[in-house]
């Protein structure tokens, strides 16, 4: 099956064809660092990082270069920069560190590229240049603001009238502005923010140009896919759009081939959100999950779609991960096969990444890796790793999944306590193996006794 992908723009699946086999490309708004990333900043991390890892099995990894941005100049960095009585960098590379870290734990591959707005201000200029001097854009009052009229697409990619984007964006209709949908480029620094020269004078660019820069300056036009949140389409990705394409001029350069966007992640009835307070930090979560078990809650609905975030979430997706985990550690005597993924699961992922379809192959698999005989379990078995290592599961040793947690001196109680009851049952000790058997239940140690010999977990 060819792989085929939900293009907003297209208002449908279309068959993925980039612009060039030999160097793909995918951009992925990143983050605003000034806090803690929350789980429902995770999610459009977790879910492309899914495509990348596809697209490096389809294409080969060196040809796939994903960048994602991160955007270290804003409001709310400023704010906390100030707060802190500290340069806004002091902020920004704190946060990315911590960010960097906990997406890692979540199994997300680092991006080819994390391209940083400060670093692209240069590029920053020069584009806001091209579009002053082609009649995209305007200079008034120490702003440069777009000029959404010079677009006759605008709005296409949102796919609302105008008169609805401007009250969805709450736009400040402010004097210097020739049309109420008009977006800042370039706007002058208030006293104690951070403050670069531009031939409009000092000052720092919004939000919109940034990715619109780093883009063409990290990746070049046109790129083949361009993701993130659903509330991103608009006004921030009808925006980047508008400015990428004006600053050529003619039009003649396409922007993305392809634009994706993930669900929102609830929280009740709400959008998970630091604005309204109910977020889950990631950090706080993986003090209370593994990272692969929320990756597993993230993945577990289709990215699209929206996902709530609940307490029976995780509980269910560290049960599933138990599941496979389990059929490793089960057939742990198998040599595993040298296969590729499994076909049918393949199939799925090629479907819109379509993520529950392909968890319900890796079920199949590892069914089929505990039922099959001789070369068919050998089979079964490559077969859920190199599937499972496709979506970023399974990576671990299923011993350490299961003991995840237990501390070196439990863990040398428990084996002393199964190397005696192996001696008791050898010499048909049965009084005695009984009172090893409750002494690991008084630990809370479960017991499986298998072909490669005895393992042990802690019971939930």
């Amino acid at each position: 099956m060819t792989l085929s992908l939900y293009d907003t723009m297209a208002r449908a699946k279309r068959p993925f064809v980039p612009h060039d086999p030999k160097r793909v490309t995918m951009y992925v708004c990143g983050p605003t660092v000034y806090n803690f990333a929350h789980i429902g900043n995770a999610r459009p991390v977790v879910a492309f990082d899914v495509l990348f890892r596809l697209l490096r099995f389809q294409y080969g990894r060196e040809a796939v270069i994903y960048a994602a941005n991160v955007t270290d100049v804003d409001d709310k960095i400023n704010k906390k920069a100030a707060e802190e009585g500290v340069p806004i960098s002091v902020i920004t590379d704190r946060y990315l560190g911590i960010y960097n870290a906990d997406m890692s734990v979540l199994g997300a591959l680092r991006p080819t590229h994390q391209p940083r707005a400060t670093q692209t201000m240069d590029a920053i200029v020069e584009m806001i240049g091209k579009l002053v001097a082609n009649g995209s854009a305007y200079a008034a009052e120490g702003h440069v603001l777009f000029n959404t009229q010079s677009y006759a697409d605008y709005g296409k990619l949102s796919g609302h009238p105008m008169e609805d984007m401007i009250a969805g964006a709450r736009v400040d209709v402010a004097p210097y502005k020739r049309h109420p949908a008009d977006f800042v480029l370039w706007k002058p620094s208030k006293d104690n923010e951070p403050v670069w020269d531009s031939p409009w004078g000092p000052g720092r660019p919004g939000w919109h140009i940034e990715c619109s820069a780093m883009i063409e300056q990290t990746l070049g036009l046109p790129i083949d896919i361009h993701g993130g949140g659903i509330d991103l389409l608009f006004p921030h990705h009808e925006n980047e759009m508008a400015q990428g394409v004006c600053a050529h001029g003619d039009h003649s350069v396409g922007y993305a081939r392809y634009w994706m966007h993930n669900g929102f992640l609830n929280m009740g009835d709400e959008k998970m959100s630091k604005s309204l307070g109910n977020v889950a930090l990631v950090r706080d979560l993986l003090a209370q999950a593994p990272g692969e078990a929320l990756r597993w809650a993230l993945l577990v609905g289709h990215y699209r779609a929206p996902l709530d975030w609940t307490g029976d979430l995780i509980a269910q997706s560290k049960k599933a991960l138990d599941r496979l985990y389990g059929a490793l550690r089960r057939s742990s005597e198998v040599v595993a096969a040298d296969t590729g993924p499994n076909p049918k699961f393949l199939e799925a992922l090629e479907d819109d990444l379509n993520t529950p379809a392909a968890m319900a192959e890796l079920f199949a698999m590892a069914t089929a890796l505990e039922t099959a005989k001789g070369e068919g379990r050998a089979r079964a078995k490559g077969e859920l790793l190199a599937s499972a290592h496709l979506m970023g599961f399974l990576s671990g040793d299923p011993e350490a999944w299961f003991q995840a947690g237990v501390t070196d001196d439990l863990r040398e109680k428990v084996d002393a306590l199964i190397e005696e009851r192996i001696a008791a049952r050898a010499a048909k000790d049965w009084p005695a193996a009984d009172r090893i058997r409750d002494a690991l239940t008084a630990l809370n140690v479960e017991v499986m006794d298998g072909p490669a010999g005895a393992t042990w977990r802690i019971k939930e």
